[in-house]
């Protein structure tokens, strides 16, 4: 009668750990970087949402740098928003190619903020960070076979 103490050749992955199998779901800081996203994408939709429906909430300036008018703008984030949104949830889901374009969309974020760096310094310093950590997590992840 043989007892087998440690794990066998088949339950051990290459090179000695465990082997875990395929996760469809992403763990740590990919998954808290997907969440991110994901409800930044939500709030972006809610600021369209705003927008479009021409709320209170939003100053509008006649000589403002930008000519688009505040429907253009809430389309705008509307349509961001959406995108983030659904990269974030396939971010969760471990999708190589939403891993990719989360990259971009903190990319653009953080050039975004740090042209507003002036305007808002501590909120744009804040989300450069994010940011960063953002397209860290994302960049770092491999998934375990």
């Amino acid at each position: 009668m043989s007892a087998s103490v440690g794990p066998t050749a088949a339950s051990t992955g290459p090179g000695g750990p465990p082997a875990r199998g395929n996760r469809p779901w992403v763990t740590g800081t990919v998954l808290f970087a997907g969440v991110l996203m994901l409800v930044s994408g939500v709030l972006e939709l809610f600021r369209g949402i705003m927008a479009i429906a021409e709320d209170d909430v939003f100053v509008t300036t006649p000589r403002y740098v930008f000519r688009f008018d505040l429907t253009s703008w809430g389309w705008i984030h509307l349509v961001v928003g959406v995108l983030l949104a659904l990269t974030g949830l396939f971010v969760i889901k471990g999708m190589l190619w939403a891993r990719i374009l989360g990259v971009g969309f903190a990319a653009v974020s953080m050039i975004d903020n740090f042209l507003a760096v002036p305007y808002f310094p501590l909120w744009s310093l804040v989300l450069i960070a994010l940011d960063v950590f953002v397209i860290w997590a994302l960049c770092a992840y491999h998934r375990e076979a």
